[in-house]
């Protein structure tokens, strides 16, 4: 019969967001740009840009959960978004691997130079350069890594196991129950695993980001015209906006937990959160040790 569907793929229907998304993102560069090079409305049409990209964002996603619920992703499809998150997660692995090129690159071959808190960043006299050719920079204070990043290393390893608790109690329907104490005031049933290990994770990703936050206020290290400071604030920067992102996509996956949108054989959404939020976990444990660990080996320590 002309027109009947023989296939198990989707084919989707004319849709307006990859073209709006692709003017969203092009008004947000484009305000970046005018914003950083102080041209008049630069902060305004960035912002507009922001609002219209996130917007696109939200519209195209609720179309692509709509289209799950209408039966359209097969098994087959399912598979291709499988590797299509498998795809962006590589290719946010060699964004990382960037960040740790340039730290590797600057403490391997370190620059003659001297940091002083007051005076900032001086080359050193051409006879003290073999002296003062170290990483970290002479007379840098860095972090100690077993304080706090070494509890957000404990609290993003907590949240891996809490999001594969999810994981497992969604693939194995442990859902309802009766509401009981604080879990019950929230919604959440006593035999329901997968609302209370998201619950759970959110949480952590929540307090892995205020306890970043406060590390950045107190830390001793600039930003600007230091490249232990630049290359250290680009990589943990990064990651925790990752974490943030990441701690969004889970919130996002627990409402659609409270809606029943997931059943045991179709939950990649909340699949997609769980392998996101992994990896996640798996750079910090480079960045700890990497950065924090032997970035920081023999340095004074801020505060110690």
């Amino acid at each position: 019969m002309a027109g009947a569907k023989n296939h198990d793929f989707h084919i989707l229907p004319p849709s307006i967001w990859p073209l709006a998304s692709s003017m969203a993102a092009f008004m947000m560069a484009a305000g970046g740009v005018m914003y950083l090079n102080e041209a008049p409305l630069g902060g305004f049409v960035f912002g507009a840009g922001l609002i219209a990209t996130l917007a696109c964002m939200g519209f195209w996603w609720a179309d692509v959960i709509r289209e799950s619920k209408a039966g359209d992703h097969t098994p087959v499809v399912q598979l291709h978004l499988r590797y299509g998150m498998i795809l962006f997660i590589a290719s946010e692995v060699m964004f990382f691997v960037g960040w740790f090129w340039s730290w590797f690159d600057f403490s391997l071959f370190p620059a003659a130079i001297q940091y002083n808190h007051e005076d900032g960043v001086s080359l050193i006299e051409a006879g003290n350069t073999a002296v003062a050719a170290q990483w970290p920079p002479a007379g840098l204070e860095v972090l100690n890594a077993f304080e706090l990043p070494l509890l957000n290393t404990f609290i993003l390893l907590l949240s891996g196991t809490t999001v594969t608790w999810a994981h497992h109690a969604l693939i194995h329907n442990q859902r309802g129950g009766a509401l009981k104490g604080l879990w019950g005031a929230i919604g959440v049933g006593e035999n329901d695993g997968v609302k209370k290990g998201l619950w759970l994770t959110v949480i952590l990703g929540a307090l892995f980001s205020c306890i970043q936050a406060y590390e950045y206020i107190h830390a001793p290290m600039p930003f600007k015209g230091l490249n232990y400071g630049a290359a250290f604030y680009m990589a943990t920067g990064f990651h925790g906006f990752h974490v943030l992102v990441g701690t969004i996509f889970l919130a996002v996956n627990l409402i659609r937990a409270y809606q029943g949108d997931f059943t045991p054989k179709q939950h990649f959404g909340f699949e997609a959160a769980a392998w996101y939020w992994h990896f996640v976990d798996v750079v910090w444990l480079f960045l700890f040790v990497v950065i924090y660990v032997w970035g920081g080996w023999g340095a004074p320590i801020h505060g110690g």
